[in-house]
């Protein structure tokens, strides 16, 4: 263990060393390149040319309704830096990775799968699940915008829709009116589906996702808590009491998962609770 530990430190001091000397050699060009330009603009103004050999053009893009190409990369990365929130709070993620998580505590293996297997496998399916949903943001919203068909306000207010549909569709009413009561929303204030805010609906649709995965996680218990049940009272008739019960029970637990197709059936299961 010390051999591995001194190897793992010699090689976290080489790789800290290549970076230090990337990073200086990087700062020494950036240096002379702007010693360079720096000559080269006073040279420049001795000989009395005005014409410098930068220029700085700005462009306000008023009067089109497409984007400059600095504003697509400003939205683009704003994008990739949500993306993640977005994924795991208006998608069907949350409610997949917690029933996988479930199901792995159930069997008793704590680390298979691994938690980069069960967060690829959510993701993967979350993508399959909400296809459609991004299907039709794309055609409805992200195309014309480029086109300069729409405005960027229009964009986004044409790109909620299907994603508002499809959270309203599992969010339950209760998990709605409780937000509505915090937020101090009146009855009279919400005559219809559309009144209701994105900001109300969010937290409705995650509690109302993580109540549908508790439940399905308290199914999938219970054919294991039965080998357990069993398991364990095997031993203690036999007298075996210093032998873990989860010992013997977790080869059994595999086995049944296994000669049921238990990833066919809950997967199976999980996917279409969204389509019903």
């Amino acid at each position: 263990m010390n051999t591995y530990n001194k190897v793992f430190k010699r090689l976290l001091v080489r790789i800290f060393s290549v970076f230090i000397i990337i990073g200086i050699g990087v700062s020494i060009q950036v240096m002379t390149v702007h010693a360079t330009a720096t000559d080269e603009i006073e040279k420049s103004t001795a000989l009395g040319d005005t014409n410098t050999p930068f220029e700085l053009n700005i462009s306000s893009n008023a009067g089109k309704t497409s984007l400059s190409s600095t504003l697509e990369i400003v939205l683009l990365i704003t994008l990739i830096s949500l993306a993640p929130s977005l994924i795991i709070m208006v998608t069907s993620f949350t409610r997949i990775l917690v029933v996988l998580h479930f199901v792995r505590s159930a069997i008793g293996t704590q680390t298979t799968p691994p938690n980069q297997i069960l967060v690829g496998l959510a993701l993967f399916l979350t993508f399959f699940i909400m296809s459609p949903v991004f299907t039709q943001i794309n055609k409805e919203a992200l195309k014309p915008l480029q086109d300069g068909k729409i405005t960027q306000e229009q964009a986004v207010k044409t790109g909620l829709k299907p994603l508002r549909g499809c959270m309203f569709e599992q969010t339950s009413k209760e998990d709605l009116k409780l937000f509505l009561d915090i937020a101090d929303y009146k009855s009279e204030d919400i005559s219809e589906v559309d009144d209701i805010p994105t900001t109300v609906l969010i937290p409705a649709f995650i509690i109302s996702e993580l109540r549908a995965a508790f439940i399905i996680g308290f199914i999938i218990y219970l054919p294991f808590i039965v080998i357990d049940m069993v398991v364990s009272s095997t031993l203690m008739s036999m007298g075996m009491m210093m032998l873990p019960p989860t010992t013997i029970s977790m080869p059994f637990k595999i086995l049944l998962f296994v000669l049921v197709d238990g990833w066919n059936l809950v997967i199976g299961q999980v996917v279409k609770t969204f389509y019903t």
